[in-house]
Parts: C-alpha cells; sequence; structure tokens
C-alpha cells in the first residue's frame, strides 16, 4: 500500500512539474509578441537622454524594473500577474532600442542581429534540452550564478564611465557564459521542481534568454561590426 502511494506521489509530482514546464514555454512564447512590438517601436523613438546621462537612465531603468519584478511576484498566482509580466516585456522590447539602432546602422548589422537571434535560439533549445532529458539537479549553480550577476552589474555600470572597449568585449562574453548557465539553471529547477509557480518560472527564462541576446549582440557588434 505505501509503495503504492509513493508511486502515485511521484507521478502527481511529475505531472505538475511536466504542467509548469508546458505553461512556461507557451507563456513564453507569448511574451515574444510584446518583446518585439515594443522593441520595433523603440528603434524609431529618440534615446537622447540615455546618450546623455547613461549612469542615470540605467539606474532609473534598473529602479522599475525591479519594481516590476516585486509586483508581478506579488501576483505569481493571478492572471494580473500575467499582464504584468507582458507589460515587463514590452518595456524590455522599448529598451532594445538603442541596441538595435546602433546595430542595423552597421554595414553588416542585419547579419549581425540575425546572427545573435540565432546563437540564442540555439543556445537555449539546447541548454533546455539537456536540462530536460537528463533531469540532473544544477541547483549548485545558484550561488556561483548569483555572485556573478552583481559582479556584473558592478562592472558593467563602472564600465558606463570609463569607456573601455576591450572591457565592453569581456563584460559581453561573460555575460553569455552567465546568462547561459542562468538558462540552464532556471530550467533545471522547473523540471526537479524548485519552481512550481509557471509565470515566475517564465519571469526567470525570460530575463536569462533576454540579457543572453543582448550580450551575444553587444559581443558580435564588438568582433564583427563595420561601418564600412
Amino acid at each position: 500500500m505505501s509503495e503504492n502511494i509513493q508511486v502515485l506521489g511521484r507521478e502527481g509530482t511529475l505531472t505538475t512539474q511536466n504542467k509548469v514546464l508546458r505553461n512556461t514555454y507557451a507563456l513564453l512564447g507569448l511574451t515574444l509578441i510584446p518583446t518585439v512590438i515594443g522593441a520595433f517601436i523603440g528603434m524609431s523613438m529618440n534615446f537622447g537622454f540615455a546618450a546623455l546621462h547613461p549612469f542615470m537612465f540605467a539606474i532609473g531603468a534598473m529602479a522599475v524594473m525591479y519594481g516590476m519584478f516585486a509586483a508581478i511576484s506579488a501576483n505569481r498566482n493571478s492572471s494580473l500577474g500575467v499582464v504584468l509580466l507582458l507589460g515587463l516585456t514590452f518595456l524590455l522590447g522599448l529598451l532594445l532600442g538603442p541596441i538595435l539602432q546602433h546595430a542595423l546602422h552597421l554595414r553588416n548589422g542585419a547579419q549581425i542581429v540575425g546572427l545573435a537571434a540565432g546563437g540564442t535560439g540555439i543556445i537555449f533549445l539546447t541548454l533546455a534540452g539537456i536540462a530536460t532529458t537528463t533531469k540532473k539537479d544544477f541547483s549548485f549553480m545558484g550561488k556561483f550564478l548569483l555572485i556573478g550577476i552583481i559582479l556584473l552589474i558592478v562592472a558593467s555600470l563602472a564600465n558606463i564611465f570609463l569607456q573601455i572597449p576591450a572591457m565592453t568585449l569581456a563584460l559581453s562574453a561573460v555575460g553569455v557564459i552567465l546568462f547561459s548557465g542562468f538558462i540552464l539553471y532556471d530550467v533545471s529547477r522547473i523540471v526537479n521542481g524548485g519552481e512550481t509557480n509557471y509565470i515566475m518560472a517564465t519571469l526567470g527564462l525570460y530575463l536569462s534568454i533576454y540579457n543572453l541576446f543582448t550580450s551575444l549582440l553587444h559581443l558580435l557588434m564588438g568582433l564583427m561590426g563595420s561601418n564600412d
């Protein structure tokens, strides 16, 4: 009897985890719509203030984003959480405006953006596949990733003043590695029951993919960008 209960319990847990994973991927796909709309609008906007006051703009944007994160977390169990998440992805799409404007003004800008998007997709599918099929617990990476993201944010804010091209490239490369690790960590948490709320799971994965794309785009612009 106890063995049957344990088997049913495991099956119930697996069903719940699979449901969270399916809902997460469905909502993740939905977030691409407001992101793309926001990006198109952002490319036609004037970000002169951001160019003149990059540090203030970065701090202000981070404050707004973390406020949105808190609001989504507070409404994680309601449909309002989904609405707030889609609103956040629209704002993040707008913030892609400056980097996309810069990239597409390069001679091979469209190719670079395409490579960044394609590379992001390949990395995501590969790492998500590894985490899903192996079901290995990558939760041990959590502390290292947290320390890494803090150091990356501090170094990125410092480089706003320093403006060192080599440092920009290095930070972009570190970002690619770091956010790839976050994808592995995020999917692993869902598969192994560490995250049971699909809205929060989607938020974590979306941010990892978004930052992977921007890091990869910055890296490719630094390595391949040409104005000729």
